[in-house]
């Protein structure tokens, strides 16, 4: 998605207008509404990358039937991570209202269908009313994404010069469906203030492309496993990207190996299950939910040393420092022993 020039304005405010307050009043009202919005994005694209059958792992890599399926896929998904009911004539009914939901890579790139708004040369293509639209945007490439909302109407899409005549004609592409004019996006309103840049981190995008040759090169499962958490150290890996380098239907399985494999490095794998999240919280690390990992070179130190530190076996473990050697560390045990030198059980 690199190449998308135009972005949502950043850091805007303001009242929504009347015609579309009553959204925009729901979902930014709605329990974890931010959150839940940017995980159905990165999913929605993880799901048409199917990384785990094609080994994709970029916008780039799909084709152009999958490319216009994106957005069927993140309506689906917004229908439901957010429980929204089936409009009767839009694909939504919010606050016994109607809705349309429009995804594009371009800021501007909508497509807008003739019943969408009313028009006296449509004839009965043409809509009944003048619908509201929330216009959802992605960029993957830097982790960017936004979602407005618009009223649509005729004058509000794109318009053309006729090459014969000179007349202003409505600019229609193949399908007879319009995009959003320049001018008319200062009118969205954006959801949550606008350009969002906590679109969840496409790791094998967002790699340095040496280090990423050198995990999917790897000849087995087990190796790009290894190399991916060897190479991916503090960062949260999803399942997603686990099944992309593993390309097995037991890729989880082997993340989880890893930690077995990898010791000898002096490095761990921390999952969502037993004490493994306990680990990471005390060493500092984000914590992995269900379906996400995080690795980390640990070393040796004292319990005196100012870094946070973890008991395990007997003995105190930190994030390692690029001057600390390799050192083998120990298994993560089921259950931790009490870390008295938190003071969390004193």
């Amino acid at each position: 998605m690199a190449e998308t020039r135009a972005r949502p304005p950043h850091a805007v405010s303001g009242e929504p207008p009347a015609e579309v307050k009553v959204f925009a009043d729901w979902f930014e009202n709605s329990p974890d509404a931010r959150n839940k919005f940017r995980w159905v994005l990165r999913d929605s694209l993880d799901q048409v990358l199917d990384g785990g059958r094609t080994g994709r792992w970029h916008y780039r890599q799909m084709s152009k039937n999958e490319k216009s399926h994106l957005g069927s896929t993140v309506e689906v998904n917004l229908t439901k991570r957010f429980a929204i009911m089936d409009g009767a004539i839009l694909d939504w009914r919010i606050a016994g209202q109607e809705l349309d939901c429009k995804f594009s890579k371009d800021v501007g790139g909508w497509e807008i269908p003739m019943e969408m708004y009313t028009c006296p040369d449509h004839g009965e293509q043409s809509g009944q009313a003048d619908h509201p639209a929330l216009l959802v945007w992605m960029n993957d490439d830097e982790s960017q994404r936004g979602a407005g909302l618009l009223r649509i109407t005729d004058e509000r899409l794109r318009w053309r010069q006729d090459k014969q005549t000179g007349a202003r004609v409505r600019g229609y592409n193949r399908d007879n469906k319009r995009r959003i004019r320049k001018e008319s996006l200062s009118e969205v309103h954006w959801l949550w203030g606008g350009l969002q840049t906590d679109l969840p981190e496409n790791i094998l995008l967002q790699l340095d492309p040496a280090d990423r040759a050198t995990i999917l090169s790897a000849s087995t499962g087990q190796q790009r496993m290894n190399a991916l958490f060897r190479t991916v150290r503090g960062r949260l890996v999803n399942r997603a990207t686990v099944l992309t380098v593993g390309q097995q239907d037991d890729s989880p399985k082997r993340a989880r190996d890893s930690r077995i494999s990898l010791r000898a490095d002096g490095v761990v794998v921390l999952g969502h299950q037993k004490s493994d999240p306990v680990v990471a919280a005390v060493l500092g690390l984000d914590v992995p939910a269900k379906g996400t990992w995080i690795s980390a070179r640990l070393a040796e130190v004292d319990r005196y040393d100012p870094r946070p530190r973890v008991l395990i076996d007997g003995r105190f473990w930190a994030v390692a420092e690029e001057s600390d050697p390799p050192v083998e560390v120990p298994l993560v045990p089921e259950e931790l022993v009490r870390q008295d030198h938190l003071g969390e059980w004193d």
